[in-house]
């Protein structure tokens, strides 16, 4: 009796949920949210942004540039030698100044991510590190359906301070101090 009982209520159960399931299937799909205007997914552009400053940050430390180089575009390649790129950032490894915070802050974009005549995506921007702040200023081009790094620049000036009053809207990156054509 007890069995079949315990068999009574597991057969409810499964007919209930079951029911419910079924109802959730049939249900007609909710409207997609309106697509982007951006070029790339927000987490894309964090992605390239991260991964190009990090990648660029080993290469400080190392003091080889040869995987930032054979990560980029075609075109960066014939551009630049492993030896360009440590010229290109000799300043930012003399003052040994680290770029992890690229992994850690969220990027401030100066410009919406978006696409030059050229189909590149432009990615410009910087992280609010203290005291003095990362710019970015990165293009990245489509090859075999990825981006690659096509053109780099980086700032390392100081951050304004913030006033208690009246917050500074962040506008334009200053002119980069090198850049890697």
């Amino acid at each position: 009796m007890r069995l079949n009982a315990r068999a009574a209520i597991a057969l409810a159960l499964l007919l209930c949920c079951g029911s419910d399931w079924a109802m959730a299937q049939q249900k007609t799909p909710e409207p997609a949210p309106a697509q982007s205007s951006l070029p790339v997914t927000l987490e894309k552009a964090l992605y390239l942004i991260r991964s190009t400053l990090l990648t660029l940050n080993d290469a400080n430390r190392t003091g080889n540039y040869t995987v930032l180089r054979d990560l980029a575009a075609p075109d960066f390649q014939a551009r630049n030698t492993a030896a360009d790129l440590a010229l290109n950032f000799l300043d930012l490894r003399r003052r040994n100044f680290d770029l992890y915070a690229a992994a850690l802050l969220a990027p401030q974009f100066s410009d919406a991510p978006a696409l030059d005549q050229h189909g590149m995506l432009r990615l410009a921007g910087y992280i609010p590190t203290r005291p003095q702040q990362i710019q970015f200023d990165l293009t990245f081009q489509v090859v075999a359906g990825q981006w690659r790094l096509f053109a780099i620049a980086i700032a390392t000036p100081e951050a304004a301070s913030v006033q208690p009053q009246a917050r500074a809207t962040p506008g334009r990156p200053a002119v980069p101090a090198k850049k890697a054509p």
